[in-house]
This record gives structure tokens, C-alpha cells and sequence, in this order.
């Protein structure tokens, strides 16, 4: 069986002050290509990828997250499981590693709630340390998801309806002055806009009516355990 080819697809905005830290901490020996998309950022973040001799593409403005992981995927598109979740939780106390209690609190309620209402069993939602198979991306309607942080919740909601199987491997948490440009107000809505596509993917299931965004566009998946 040939090896399967590893790709790296980073979303990035203003992300000048981590972006080599980010890209030195990549498993090199295992990933064949990281590509950055940079989502109109107005620092030196195209200056620095290009130094580290990434494939660059580059939005006229910045159009949001959502936005940005569709031009992530779009170059992709040309086992065990088909998804797979970095855990901050399953990576140790992530309070003593620096995560802000009110997150903490916030990321066990939601994740709560999402999985009894995906049906899934996963120790956290909340993270952007993702790998997708090819399979996965092009099995869902990425084209219908949010350009907004939502996008990674719905894609979610995707993966659950097709019974993609899901599995989750132990990350570290790292909490500094650069590491987040979320606060307090900004994950309060985030939070409710998860509520909302969890309410919509509820109504979906029910029939009430049956939404087109959380159909599979390829075959179906067991979950794995």
C-alpha cells in the first residue's frame, strides 16, 4: 500500500509573532507539504511563510475562519478513522497549563451538549488541531458552512450525520499573550452560535425539516470508538 501523502493546511491572520514557532513544532519526517493561507493579514505573515519556503495563497481581504479553511481545503480536494481531534483535554490539566477558567468552563458545557446531541463520546470540540482525510472533506458540503469560527462546529455536524469515523490523539495546551485573539465577550457568542447550529442539526435529524448543509455528498462511516 503507498504511503499516504500528508498535507499541513494552516489558516492564518496576523499570525506573524507565531508563525515559526508553529511551523518549527510540525512533525517534518511524516508531513509531504504545508500550506498557509493567509486570510488579508496586514503584519509580516506572508513575508515569514515565504522565508520558510511554504505554498502561500492569499485572500484580497480578510474574509473570516470558515472562509479561510475552504481555501485551505480547495488544494486538498485537487485506515483507523477519517477525522482525527488534537485534545487538550486528554492532554493533562489544561487549567495548570494556562487555559482561562471561564474557557475551561465554557469548553465542558458545550462539549457536553454536543455530544450527546451528535452521538459522539470526544473529550472536546473546541480545538484547531484537525486532520481530515480527503475522504471526509470531499464527503460534506463544506461550500454551505460559515465563514465565521462556527465553521468548524458545522463541519462537525457534517461528520456526525455521515458517521465519519472519529478519533482523538493527546495535545498539549499553550496559553500566551499571542496565542489567542479570542476574550471573554467574543467566545460568548461563539458559544451561542454553536448552540444555534446544535439547535438546526436537532431540527435536521427530526425532519423539521431535513437540511440540505448536513447531507452527505459521498458514502456513509461508522464512528470508531
Amino acid at each position: 500500500m503507498p504511503k499516504p501523502k500528508v498535507v499541513v493546511v494552516m489558516p492564518a491572520y496576523n499570525a506573524a509573532k507565531t508563525l515559526r514557532m508553529t511551523y518549527a513544532e510540525l512533525p517534518h519526517d511524516v508531513v509531504d507539504l504545508v500550506i498557509l493561507v493567509d486570510d488579508g493579514s496586514s503584519d509580516e505573515t506572508i513575508r515569514i511563510a515565504r522565508e520558510l519556503n511554504l505554498d502561500v495563497f492569499v485572500h484580497d481581504r480578510n474574509y473570516g475562519y470558515g472562509a479561510n479553511q475552504k481555501t485551505c481545503y480547495k488544494p486538498i480536494e485537487d485506515g483507523t478513522a477519517d477525522v482525527v481531534f488534537g485534545s487538550r483535554l486528554l492532554g493533562g490539566d489544561v487549567m495548570k497549563q494556562g487555559m482561562p477558567w471561564w474557557k475551561y468552563l465554557g469548553n465542558r458545557f458545550l462539549t457536553g451538549v454536543e455530544n450527546r446531541v451528535f452521538g459522539l463520546n470526544l473529550a472536546e470540540y473546541h480545538t484547531g488541531y484537525r486532520a481530515y482525510s480527503r475522504a471526509a472533506i470531499e464527503s460534506v458540503n463544506l461550500a454551505m458552512n460559515s465563514d465565521k469560527f462556527v465553521f468548524d462546529r458545522e463541519i462537525v455536524a457534517q461528520f456526525a450525520d455521515c458517521g465519519m469515523r472519529i478519533a482523538e490523539v493527546p495535545v498539549p495546551t499553550r496559553y500566551f499573550a499571542q496565542a489567542s485573539s479570542c476574550s471573554f465577550v467574543s467566545s460568548c457568542r461563539h458559544g451561542l452560535s454553536i448552540l444555534l447550529v446544535v439547535s438546526r442539526y436537532l431540527l435536521h435529524r427530526a425532519r423539521l425539516p431535513k437540511q440540505r448543509q448536513f447531507q452527505s455528498l459521498g458514502r456513509r462511516y461508522s464512528i470508531a470508538e
